[in-house]
């Protein structure tokens, strides 16, 4: 796991998180919902770089916050 690669990708998250105008805990739900078992404080951290994110959570982040895959996982 890369901290820098990692926090770049958390941040990402949270910038798409905050665009979509859902909390952490409403995104949290929504996953949830979904059938990802997924926490408000494993998001948290997922956002800070201290989680990574898996395969599943990838997917649904994606329909959920009307994102593509180039935008969680660009490091510029």
């Amino acid at each position: 796991m890369n901290p820098i690669v990692e926090k770049k990708i958390g941040e990402n998250v949270r910038r798409l998180r905050i665009k979509a105008g859902l909390t952490q805990e409403a995104l949290a739900a929504k996953l949830q919902l979904e059938g990802c078992d997924i926490t408000r404080s494993a998001l948290a951290k997922i956002e800070v770089g201290q989680r990574h994110l898996y395969p599943d959570e990838i997917i649904l982040l994606c329909t959920i916050l009307k994102t593509t895959y180039d935008e969680i996982f660009n490091l510029k």
